[in-house]
């Protein structure tokens, strides 16, 4: 087993806090527009005085439009959701640096309860934590602007046994067998990437992005970072065919932006991460790219986003090297922020959606062998300033991984075939309480039933359900 030594990791961690410790001491809470943004929305510095600080001219303020919310990179990967979204984060300058913090951890106890099988009862419970953590630091380079982003796990850490429960979840491996019914934990270095923006016009911009380890332009913005999903504590059951590429290795991203407009295009290595997520870890075809996409956004008014994207992926998953796989991905997003705006420059209301359609079709010898469809709404509705109430729907694909026992390596005549769909249904409630100036929690719970397809009647009977007690910690402004 691949793990990375605890006075290693320490060191690391150390280092990370005294690296952010000057910056974190040059932030001035009285700075113009501090408390009255969720980023940074502003690039042309034409209108600044030439005395002004370096980044002094970059305004803090709600993003107006495409560009501008492009801009901010607040997102996974070089995804983007409404201008209008919310962004819970600190923020500050450091000398020629703009720099922000962004984070979350959830830590949560699940129960999940399935009928009982002669193999067993499929389920479990569990106590956990899912979490990350988002440095970012940007400045004027040339004629455009540089940002600086990495983003941490500790779930490696917090996600014993290399998954936690979640009944029909499936993808990736844990101890070399197919994960069933869980979730496995995000490796620690999630994403280390460099951004550059070239403003061509008043409203034309263009893009690259490159990442050792980050986020091709494949499907909306990865459900750990999206607004609507950012009070679950549970991942999509369907997200391996929506937005699992959001770990991918040595991606370049080229972008042209128009007004609301923007088309995409990445080369990425297609094979996912192994299991030693401590480190940069290689798959287990290399890291070569291999594999392509490309992405079309829209955002015609700050609180609506569409995209769709095409990839061809090859080889990602360990248990089939001579699949490649062709996906598609479609989501509208939709935000409105309502209510009076609080000190913080955040409303005391928002109402984020979003719907997802992801498609995966295998490709074996060139020839396609099966496809899986999965659907996704969410809805977060945050009222009163400090409360939240949230859905997500699903109608997932599952394949015929449900059928083995978990913890079972895969038989040596296994072929893998779609058997359906299952629905989801998730209803949650959590509440905030501010901990510190940048810190706030919120204890809550969520309650999730399932619809089963015909041929996991016996395995799982007809309504499994779950229920997940936690408490979220986010960095706040």
């Amino acid at each position: 087993m691949n793990r990375l030594p605890y006075a290693k990791f320490a060191t690391f961690l150390t280092a990370f806090v005294l690296l952010l410790s000057p910056a974190i001491a040059q932030q001035d809470p009285s700075m113009p527009g501090m408390q009255h943004d969720s980023g940074m929305a502003g690039m042309d510095h034409s209108h600044h005085p030439a005395s002004s600080p370096p980044m002094q001219g970059m305004m803090m303020m709600q993003p107006k439009d495409l560009i501008e919310a492009q801009l901010n990179h607040l997102s996974s990967g070089t995804t983007v959701e409404p201008a209008s979204t919310p962004m819970y984060m600190m923020m500050g300058h450091h000398g020629a640096w703009m720099w922000m913090l962004h984070g979350e951890a959830f830590i949560t106890e699940l129960q999940q309860e399935a009928a009982q099988t002669p193999d067993g009862r499929r389920g479990g419970d569990k106590i956990f934590s899912t979490n990350w953590i988002m440095p970012m630091a940007m400045r004027r380079l040339g004629p455009g602007r540089l940002t600086l982003r990495a983003m941490f796990s500790l779930e490696p850490a917090t996600v014993s046994g290399r998954q936690y429960p979640l009944l029909f979840q499936q993808g990736e491996t844990a101890f070399g067998a197919p994960i069933v019914d869980g979730q496995h934990p995000h490796n620690f270095f999630m994403e280390v990437a460099a951004l550059y923006d070239i403003r061509l016009g008043e409203h034309s911009l263009l893009s690259f992005y490159a990442a050792p380890i980050g986020d091709p332009a494949v499907g909306p913005s990865a459900y750990p970072h999206r607004m609507s999903a950012s009070e679950n504590p549970l991942a999509a059951l369907g997200h391996h065919q929506e937005d699992s590429t959001h770990i991918a290795y040595n991606v370049v991203t080229a972008a042209a932006t128009w007004r609301w407009f923007r088309v995409e295009g990445s080369g990425f290595h297609g094979g996912e991460p192994s299991e030693g997520r401590w480190q940069f870890q290689p798959s287990s075809n290399g890291l070569a790219i291999d594999s392509y996409s490309t992405r079309l956004t829209v955002s015609p008014t700050p609180n609506w986003t569409g995209q769709y994207s095409i990839a061809r992926i090859a080889s990602p998953e360990a248990l089939y090297p001579h699949e490649d796989q062709h996906r598609q991905t479609a989501s509208i997003m939709y935000n409105r922020p309502f209510g009076e705006r609080e000190a913080n420059g955040l409303t005391r209301g928002n109402w984020s959606n979003t719907i997802v359609w992801g498609r995966t079709r295998s490709i074996t010898n060139g020839h396609d062998e099966h496809k899986i469809n999965s659907y996704l709404a969410e809805s977060l509705l945050k009222f009163g300033g400090k409360n939240y109430a949230w859905t997500r729907i699903e109608n997932a694909g599952r394949t015929s991984e449900l059928l083995l026992h978990p913890g079972q390596p895969l038989p040596a005549d296994f072929e893998e075939e779609p058997i359906g769909h299952v629905q989801a249904y998730s209803f949650g409630y959590d509440r905030d309480f501010r901990l510190g100036r940048h810190l706030t929690a919120a204890p809550g719970a969520q309650f999730t039933t399932y619809k089963t397809p015909d041929a996991l009647h016996a395995t799982y009977g007809d309504h499994p359900w779950g229920v997940a007690a936690f408490v979220r910690l986010r960095i706040a402004r």
